[in-house]
């Protein structure tokens, strides 16, 4: 409609020319005929006769230039059209509620069904009008129909008003036109099939270490032992070989496989059996052998995929081995950790740490010492074994600890009294401390080896010389910029690897009393009195603190409990749940109460000691937060239970935080939890 318009003004303009003539032979036809009017009067008839000849001929043009357009635009119209129906590439126009409008065969081929008027939505639920572009965007979707799967390509397209001249330049506002959606279909099916069969045959890499190799074998005959490394191996060997995989040893009690990835997937679903199939073979062993896998995939490269594999299998020894660990670029996965840690009859790595950590110490001049939030008594008592030996190195010392909380005030009150001439104050806050570092400084960490949950987070991001000494088992989130990371997840306590340090010292520090009380009371607080994870270095640790003038009564006083915290440790107790037979929960408002998380604690100690129950929870509701203390003997690890919940800590101990929940909410969460895993078989 705009182009013949165009077309009939450019036709038109032909005319003018032949009036400017007509008109210019007027006027000299009057002229004539003034003087001859016969010739003047010829001149006129001409004239008019001139006109009426052009006039027919504009009119006659005009109709046959229409007639051409239209049939070309008819023809140009046709072959548009055709183009876009036999387009190989899915096609659909939609409007912006996404109704179709129209769309290609390709398109109709893919649907099978009578589609006009219907929303693209209906077809494909995938696609929603909420995610619809907008303003001339253009936005991808991933779909799945009729087992293929399509990627999307869709466009915003605004057309025009037909009637706006193509010289008009509008404000974008003022634009009038319709909104449409275009669609695109891409087929990729056979692409994502290719790639996930490339992915299924690419390489893993994978290290399993024999946990417990001298100890096993120095308590049996050297006939059984020769008999029993062949049976592991043999049973390692035949396991992988099922795998289809490559496997080497590399030393009496390493080995090195790589198998195709989609292998794995089985390795994953039997929750790497071979973890209990070695730990059940006993030919007359005292302990059984247990393993440690670390898996790496997808890391780019072969050597990446083994760092990932290093990387797992120091995972895997750091939370106490027998299980398997597969890290998938930053997701790290899980399997078994059933079994507790054996602890080492050799002290040579504590001797190792020991002198590494009194060389570091002697290179700088200030020494910052730092716990967990919320300490406990281990946490403050290792702090405090740490200030001791780096003030016999006479090197200025502080501890990043909150001296107020109720778990550690008995210690802090004692400390403060036998202190009571001196001016310094060991504790600072966390204020304190970032006004106080600088170049000189390092920051040693006790009792907590997850960045987000140590005292002050931005001290530790201040600090570059770092190091850790922890007992827990270490979780995805690890300080990693540790120049000596001491972890052991066997040890009872940090105070009891503290205590090691501290009798490998050259120089050996002489504590207080009131010091050794507190490191004294840390292992007995985390063994629940020598009941818990107290192995032979566990007594020797606390003898060593015993001879330098830890009185047993002392500790035993300082933590006395109050008659109304033994009236709620009462009142928990009464009102536990028993569930699945085998579980005690309990909650406790604490509220007002002072320090009411180690009320919990004691109360899922004292669960435990009713018969048939493997593990204990009792819920604190503090300040808009749950906390969960866990607790087992030994059957139960309560670590990975509160892992998922983004806790963590030992197999027989452990803990969980729940933020802006109610008490039911979390106590439901929980039982959810035990009974999921309990179904597939993790507790």
């Amino acid at each position: 409609m705009k182009r013949e318009k165009n077309i009939s003004r450019r036709v038109a303009l032909n005319l003018w020319l032949p009036i400017i003539v007509v008109v210019f032979i007027l006027v000299a036809a009057l002229g004539v005929i003034e003087v001859n009017p016969g010739l003047g009067y010829a001149i006129l008839i001409g004239d008019v006769i001139y006109l009426i000849v052009a006039i027919l001929c504009y009119e006659y043009t005009e109709k046959m230039i229409n007639k051409e357009f239209l049939a070309a635009g008819f023809e140009q119209s046709q072959i548009q059209k055709q183009v876009f129906k036999e387009l190989p590439i899915p096609y659909v126009l939609t409007n912006q509620d996404g109704i179709i409008i129209w769309y290609n065969e390709q398109f109709a081929e893919i649907v099978g069904q009578k589609i006009t008027k219907k929303g693209i939505t209906q077809i494909f639920p995938g696609l929603y009008k909420k995610v619809f572009p907008q303003n001339g965007q253009m936005k991808e979707y991933c779909i799945t129909h009729e087992e293929h799967k399509y990627r999307v390509e869709c466009r915003n397209m605004v057309f025009k008003n037909l009637e706006q001249s193509e010289g008009e330049i509008q404000e974008e506002k003022e634009i009038q036109g319709d909104i449409l959606q275009v669609f695109y279909f891409f087929d990729e099916t056979q692409l994502l099939g290719y790639k996930e069969e490339s992915r299924k045959k690419s390489l893993v890499a994978g290290l399993i270490y024999i946990d417990n190799y001298e100890e096993v074998l120095e308590n049996m005959e050297e006939v059984r032992q020769s008999l029993l490394l062949a049976l592991v191996e043999r049973k390692i060997m035949k396991y992988m070989q099922g795998l289809d995989a490559i496997i080497k040893g590399f030393e009496k009690d390493k080995f090195l496989f790589v198998f195709e990835e989609e292998k794995l997937e089985a390795l994953m679903e039997s929750k790497f059996s071979i973890l209990d199939e070695v730990r059940l073979i006993n030919i007359g062993n005292e302990l059984s052998m247990t393993l440690s896998i670390g898996v790496g995939m997808n890391g780019g490269s072969y050597t990446e995929n083994y760092e990932s594999a290093r990387v797992a299998m120091d995972l895997a020894l750091g939370r106490g081995g027998d299980q398997a660990v597969v890290r998938d670029g930053d997701t790290i996965s899980y399997y078994g950790g059933k079994t507790q840690k054996v602890e080492k009859s050799t002290r040579v790595k504590a001797r190792v740490k020991a002198h590494a950590l009194r060389e570091i110490m002697l290179t700088h001049d200030k020494i910052f010492v730092m716990g967990h939030k919320n300490p406990d008594a281990d946490c403050v008592g290792a702090a405090i074994g740490i200030y001791r030996l780096s003030k016999t190195l006479n090197k200025n010392t502080y501890i990043v600890m909150d001296k107020d909380c109720p778990a550690i005030e008995p210690i802090v009150e004692g400390i403060y009294r036998e202190r009571a001439d001196e001016e310094e104050d060991i504790f600072v806050t966390n204020e304190e401390a970032m006004l106080l570092k600088d170049k000189s400084a390092m920051l040693i960490v006790v009792d907590v080896n997850v960045p987000a949950m140590t005292e002050c987070p931005e001290l530790l991001k201040s600090i570059s010389t770092i190091v850790v000494l922890d007992h827990h088992r270490q979780s995805n989130e690890t300080i990693r910029n540790a120049v000596v990371s001491y972890v052991e997840p066997y040890a009872s306590s940090t105070c009891e690897m503290v205590a090691e340090i501290l009798q490998y010292i050259v120089d050996k520090p002489k504590l207080k009393n009131i010091e050794a009380d507190a490191m004294y009371s840390g292992i007995l607080v985390d063994t629940d009195n020598f009941v818990i994870k107290a192995g032979v270095r566990t007594f020797e640790a606390a003898a060593y603190l015993r001879r330098a003038g830890a009185d047993v009564t002392r500790v035993r006083k300082m933590f006395r409990e109050d008659i109304e915290h033994c009236r709620m440790r009462t009142a928990i107790i009464n009102q536990a749940e028993v569930y699945m037979d085998e579980f005690a929960i309990s909650t406790f408002d604490g509220e007002g109460v002072s320090g009411a998380t180690v009320v919990g604690a004691k109360a899922a100690n004292a669960l435990l000691n009713i018969q048939g129950i493997r593990g204990s929870f009792v819920l604190t509701a503090l300040q808009d937060c749950v906390y969960i203390s866990a607790r087992s003997i030994d059957e139960l690890n309560v670590q990975v239970i509160m892992e998922k919940f983004g806790g963590g800590g030992h197999l027989t101990m452990a803990a969980a935080q729940l933020r802006d929940i109610s008490l039911g909410e979390a106590k439901q969460q929980l039982k959810d939890v035990l009974q999921k895993m309990h179904e597939e078989g993790d507790i």
